[in-house]
C-alpha cells in the first residue's frame, strides 16, 4: 500500500489558503501559483537585503546614517523547477551591494526554491527564519536582518489572516491543536485554535488559525466574532468537540446555527 503523505496543521493551512486565493485548476495553473509566490518572496528577501546593506528602510530617511542610496532595479530571469520567474535586482548607488538569497550572476534558483516556500509553512518566527538564512547563506544572518525580513514578509500573513469571508457557510469545523513550544526559555503548551469551513459552492477554506494558551470557551468567543467581523453572517451547522461552555459561546455570536458534535468525540 502506498504512504499517505503526512502533513503538518502547518502547511495543511498554508495549502488552503493558496488553493483560495489562486484557485488553480490543473498542474499548470499550480506551477504558475508556485512561480508567483516564489517571485514575490525571493523579491521581498531582495529588498530586505537592500534595507540592512544601507541600514535603513526605503523613504525612512530619518534613520539614514548612509551617503549610499538606492539606485533603482536591474531585470533579472532567474530559472527554477516551477519555471522562469522575472525579478527586479535593487542597486545602490556605489554599486557595492552583493546580493546574497540571488547573486549577480546566479541565474539558477532551483536549489533553494524549496526553503524558501518553507519559510511561509514554518509561521515565520524569528528562529525558523534564522535556521533558513543560514541554511541558504551559509552564514549567520544578523538579527537586524532578521528583523527586516520578517517585517516585510509578515503583512503578507496578515493579510491572508485578515482577508473577508464569505457571507454564509454550510459547515464550520472548530477544533484546537495543542503543541509543545519554546517559551521565554522553557517549555509551554500553546493551543492552536483552527476554524475550517465548507462554502455553499463546497469549496473548504482554512477560515483561520488563532494561537493562545489552554483551550476555552472565552477564547472561542473571540474567535467567533472575528469571523463575523470578517463577513460571515451565518453558519448553518457548526461541529465542534465536548469542551465545556463551547455551545453558548456559539451561540451568543451564531444563535441561529445548529451545534453538532464531531463522530470522533461523541
Amino acid at each position: 500500500m502506498a504512504r499517505q503523505r503526512k502533513l503538518t496543521p502547518e502547511r495543511k493551512a498554508l495549502i488552503q489558503s493558496l488553493l483560495s486565493h489562486y484557485k488553480p485548476e490543473d498542474a499548470q495553473d499550480v506551477q504558475a501559483m508556485l512561480r508567483d509566490l516564489l517571485g514575490d518572496t525571493i523579491q521581498q528577501m531582495l529588498e530586505a537585503e537592500m534595507d540592512d546593506h544601507l541600514g535603513y528602510s526605503k523613504y525612512d530617511y530619518k534613520n539614514k546614517h548612509t551617503d549610499d542610496s538606492r539606485n533603482g532595479y536591474s531585470p533579472k530571469t532567474v530559472t527554477s523547477s516551477a519555471g522562469d520567474i522575472p525579478i527586479d535586482v535593487p542597486r545602490d548607488r556605489k554599486g557595492d551591494f552583493e546580493p546574497q538569497s540571488v547573486k549577480k550572476n546566479q541565474t539558477d534558483i532551483s536549489n533553494i526554491e524549496d526553503q524558501v516556500l518553507s519559510m511561509y509553512a514554518k509561521g515565520m518566527t524569528t528562529r525558523d527564519i534564522s535556521a533558513h538564512l543560514q541554511s541558504i547563506y551559509g552564514v549567520d544572518a544578523s538579527a537586524e536582518m532578521i528583523s527586516r525580513m520578517t517585517d516585510r514578509i509578515l503583512p503578507i500573513a496578515k493579510e491572508w489572516q485578515n482577508r473577508p469571508l464569505a457571507k454564509k457557510y454550510a459547515v464550520v469545523f472548530m477544533d484546537a491543536v495543542h503543541f509543545n513550544v519554546r517559551q521565554d526559555g522553557r517549555t509551554v503548551k500553546k493551543a492552536v485554535y483552527v476554524a475550517i469551513g465548507t462554502r455553499l459552492d463546497g469549496h473548504r477554506e482554512v477560515l483561520g488559525l488563532w494561537v493562545g494558551g489552554n483551550e476555552s470557551a472565552k477564547y472561542w468567543v473571540g474567535v467567533l466574532n472575528e469571523i463575523r467581523n470578517r463577513g460571515t453572517e451565518d453558519i448553518f451547522i457548526i461541529s465542534v468537540d465536548g469542551l465545556t461552555g463551547f455551545a453558548d459561546a456559539i451561540s451568543a455570536v451564531y444563535p441561529k446555527a445548529e451545534i453538532q458534535r464531531c463522530i470522533v468525540h461523541q
